[in-house]
């Protein structure tokens, strides 16, 4: 079965539909009866729509929330928050972490759950993804229907609502780039400065050419309600479904590195730490013989008891046992105490994505995450700051980790400014993240998350400002911190570690499609 987000990133792991008929995305579009109904508090059904958000920090409470069912529900719905002059948020999969859907000021909630249809749309050449479709959805459906894939996530329960426009990235993005460099078109709800709603399709190759490309990577609740994706691979025509998008391979081959806390030095884990990054720095070039490999660095607080670093790779590589073997004998090499190693061997595509992802939690607790890109590993002293806090005597976390996840490979042959996602020369992402259950426990989780964040970043100003090492932050883990010069002292602004030198662009664009600001949030993009 899939492993759980907690599980996988607290060390525990052990080792270990029905397809949509292509057509057009209005012909698969869902009946909207009953969808300009507003479900409010004394509905049944209305705190199952506002506690669907997978952090438990933030529980809105908006007066109503609309399920929304086709672009025609979109539209009505955004046209009459503006003309009443509510405030909007918009809910896919729930897994923001930031409380930009449930925070107190929204009122108004667009749930697009239902709106998650995946079809072969043959006006675009491309494949029609509802904004409410989960990846678990996603993968499913492309890959039974038509053998194919994309480079998405790792966790199934994500929507593809943010995680597509944010620049999302997944197992296989060293060798077939970020999931943008496959999206060919966006369908979005946007309101002009008359306050009018309407819906455009803006792809790669039209007149809204601009909207596409913010959509690349300028991150969800920005410009407007996104509705459908249409995703076709870049250098592609779209004459068929097969060689639209990348064929999925038949067979992964994995295994899992297991280390025990109580053996684990301070020389070990450092050398551990260094032999992971080294590898990736001699390897992040497109069609090198690992471009296929995943192997995220799972590493958990000693409270976990242990760590984990999980591998995967295309059986059908050349020498893949060889290639994987010699992977794993890099990653304990120099190191005293040694890891269990733990060979899971080959299985289908699916099945054995499923079995490694990350399913959605049943039971959400509640967090808080900060990340960083990285043009290079760590030095020694940032890699001490990591061991300090993930030993810290006086902290309990097994929920907490940071984790290391490799990036580059096919997706650092794209130009910054190419796509909105303007991080293209990096080795890999580190994820913070600090996870418990109880409000009574916020601040010791936030005091020690933030800690070790700023010890990691002591030398820049307690954030991931730019430099030979630093590539800035991921919008699609956003932290509130980095708009914070209480915590953020790098003298670079948050908008500039999200977007590099891309920020300008986003806001013309901003100003552009949405200037009377009606969507926003903490961290949303400024008009000009």
């Amino acid at each position: 079965m899939p492993v759980s987000r907690r599980g996988l990133l607290a060390g525990t792991a052990g080792a270990g539909a029905a397809l949509a008929v292509p057509g057009t995305a209005n012909a698969a579009a869902p009946p909207s009866a009953g969808s300009s109904e507003q479900i409010r508090p004394n509905d049944a059904r209305y705190q199952d729509l506002v506690q669907r958000g997978q952090n438990r920090r933030f529980v809105g409470t908006p007066e109503y929330a609309r399920v929304i069912r086709s672009t025609e529900d979109a539209v009505a719905a955004v046209q009459e928050a503006v003309r009443g002059g509510k405030r909007i948020a918009v809910r896919g999969g729930g897994h923001c972490f930031e409380d930009f859907v449930d925070s107190d000021d929204i009122e108004v909630l667009l749930d697009l759950s239902t709106y998650d249809a995946v079809t072969w749309d043959p006006r675009y050449g491309a494949f029609s993804i509802g904004a409410g479709a989960i990846l678990e959805t996603v993968y499913k459906e492309l890959f039974y229907g038509w053998g194919l894939t994309l480079p998405a996530g790792g966790c199934l329960g994500v929507g593809v609502g943010g995680h597509f426009s944010g620049g999302g990235y997944g197992p296989l993005s060293r060798k077939y780039g970020s999931v943008v460099d496959h999206l060919y078109g966006v369908e979005v709800v946007v309101v002009d400065a008359r306050g009018r709603a309407r819906s455009v399709v803006a792809t790669r190759d039209n007149a809204h050419r601009d909207l596409w490309w913010a959509h690349t990577g300028g991150g969800g609740g920005n410009f407007g309600v996104v509705t459908r994706y249409l995703m076709r691979s870049n250098g592609t025509a779209g004459r068929t479904p097969a060689e639209s998008l990348p064929k999925a391979p038949a067979a992964l081959r994995s295994s899992l590195l297991l280390y025990d806390w109580t053996k684990t030095t301070q020389a070990d884990f450092t050398r551990t730490v260094r032999n992971w990054f080294s590898f990736f720095e001699q390897h992040n070039t497109p069609n090198t013989p690992y471009e296929t490999l995943y192997a995220p660095f799972i590493l958990s607080h000693n409270s976990a008891g242990q760590f984990l670093l999980s591998t995967q790779l295309d059986a059908a590589a050349p020498n893949s046992a060889d290639l994987m073997n010699a992977f794993n004998a890099a990653m304990v090499a120099g190191v005293q105490n040694k890891p269990q190693v733990i060979d899971t061997g080959v299985g289908p595509f699916l099945h054995t994505t499923m079995q490694r992802s990350i399913a959605e939690t049943p039971s959400p607790n509640r967090g808080k995450y900060k990340a960083g890109y990285l043009r290079k590993g760590y030095s020694d002293t940032q890699i001490l700051a990591m061991y300090r806090g993930l030993t810290d005597a006086e902290y309990k976390g097994p929920g907490s980790s940071l984790l290391l996840v490799p990036y580059g490979g096919k997706v650092n042959t794209v130009p910054s400014n190419a796509t909105a996602s303007a991080q293209r020369d990096v080795v890999c992402k580190m994820v913070l993240a600090a996870e418990w259950d109880s409000a009574a426990d916020d601040a010791k989780h936030l005091a020690w998350l933030r800690t070790v964040y700023g010890d990691i970043y002591r030398d820049t100003g307690g954030a991931p400002a730019p430099n030979a090492t630093n590539a800035g932050s991921y919008i699609n883990y956003p932290d509130t911190d980095l708009a914070d010069p209480a915590y953020n002292k790098s003298g670079v602004p948050w908008h500039d570690l999200y977007y590099l030198g891309n920020y300008p662009r986003l806001q013309q664009i901003k100003s552009k499609w949405d200037p009377r600001n009606t969507f926003h949030h903490k961290l949303s993009i400024e008009p000009l």
